[in-house]
């Protein structure tokens, strides 16, 4: 091997030497094996990763990756993130954060992340309730759901994450499950993407919050329950792979069988360009609906950091460089002097 060629590292290169923390079972795993196989899939050097995360379970992710972390607090991670991007556009930068941690406190901070579309990916675990703290429902629980901080059953309506960043003009979204097999091709989709991709992942909370997925994990369900988007093509799914999804005269979604009254050439295409069909396609929840798995939606659009770094050689070409000692005597300024002890003054 020569000085300028680089080690191939393995999935294991990426894992710290620190012992992993969650509850035996916690989907949190599954999740943190997929992510290094993405990670030496596509060639990612430890010393230019990072990852960044808020508070909660899912928050410790930084501490088992072999790369470079930030622990930050509740809610900050995208804005610590948008610093780490825009000092230095060439590191990979990844958010770990959760239903809570990012659609509560850290609501306004992922907001504005997804609409700057910052080079970054944000991995959003869903597991609709508050684990750390033990078992209060999240932004994400459903109506009725009862806990120890709603007793008689949560009277929030629950928001939908993927809706949510639709709105926020975020250029990639994507959702998948923490044991699906499908849960890599969607990540390495997410770091392949330039801009901030944010992708929503169904997660387990065996403690708290046991088989609140379980309908779209189950062997006996999960194909019934659940719709995989390919761009290009009809939205089939069911085991036979007969059911689909139609749209009526009036441009709802319906639940067909093919084979009676419609074939599948009459189904709805999925267009991963197309932001309307995928904000719809964000409001199919289960149990009435497949709910959608993959890729919702992806555009191409000028980054962020890019734009930045743009208007800093606009204005270095346009003014020279920087003087900081001549921008802080700039304008009105007083200039503060030491005093003269008080008995120099009477000698």
């Amino acid at each position: 091997m020569t000085t300028t060629e680089l080690p191939v590292l393995k999935p294991k290169d990426f894992a710290s030497d620190q012992d992993v923390r969650w509850c035996p079972g916690c989907g949190d795993y599954a999740i943190l094996t997929q992510v290094r196989k993405v990670c030496a899939a596509l060639g990612a050097r430890r010393e230019k990763t990072v990852f960044v995360s808020g508070i909660g379970c899912s928050s410790r992710f930084p501490y088992y990756m072999n790369t470079y972390g930030f622990h930050s607090i509740h809610g900050r991670a995208p804005a610590i993130a948008t610093g780490i991007k825009a000092a230095n556009p060439e590191l990979d930068v990844w958010v770990i954060t959760g239903d809570g941690d990012g659609l509560s406190i850290g609501g306004n901070h992922l907001l504005h992340t997804l609409r700057r579309n910052l080079n970054i990916n944000v991995l959003l675990f869903n597991n609709r309730i508050y684990g750390l703290t033990k078992g209060q429902y999240s932004p994400t629980s459903e109506e009725g759901k009862k806990t120890r901080s709603s007793p008689m059953g949560s009277i929030d309506m629950p928001l939908l994450p993927l809706s949510i960043a639709l709105a926020a003009e975020a250029s990639f979204v994507a959702r998948s499950v923490d044991v699906s097999k499908n849960l890599g091709d969607v990540l390495r989709r997410a770091a392949e993407h330039r801009g901030t991709a944010f992708v929503e992942i169904y997660q387990d909370c065996n403690i708290f919050n046991h088989k609140a997925f379980e309908y779209a994990t189950d062997k006996a369900t999960r194909e019934d329950a659940t719709l995989w988007l390919e761009h290009g093509k009809p939205m089939l799914f069911g085991k036979e792979r007969d059911k689909g999804i139609w749209l009526d005269r009036c441009g709802k979604p319906k639940v067909v069988e093919l084979g009676h009254g419609v074939e599948e050439e009459e189904l709805l295409i999925h267009d991963e360009h197309d932001e309307a069909k995928a904000f719809m396609l964000s409001r199919m929840m289960h149990p009435h609906f497949p709910e959608p798995m993959g890729v919702f939606y992806q555009i191409q659009d000028f980054c962020y950091e890019q734009l930045l770094e743009q208007q800093i050689t606009d204005a270095v070409e346009r003014n020279g460089q920087g003087d900081l000692q001549k921008l802080l005597y700039t304008g009105d300024c007083y200039e503060v002097k030491e005093q003269a002890p008080t008995h120099a003054l009477h000698e």
